[in-house]
């Protein structure tokens, strides 16, 4: 993989905080909600090294 753009990293920065906030929560739901962040910053982070040419595109499975 190619070196992440600044805003690529930044958003990878976000998904490592969350998971350190997820590994610290107090409860489940909370535990959760934070994995879903991560996730979702991650998925942010692939999106943004796609469109600035740092990943090929993603071919979509048949379902």
């Amino acid at each position: 993989m190619m070196k992440a753009t600044k805003e690529s990293q930044q958003f990878l920065n976000n998904a490592e905080n969350c998971a350190e906030l997820a590994e610290r929560a107090r409860d489940e739901p909370a535990y959760k909600r934070f994995k879903l962040m991560e996730a979702g910053w991650l998925a942010l982070a692939r999106e943004q090294d796609w469109l600035d040419g740092n990943l090929p595109p993603h071919r979509r499975m048949a379902s």
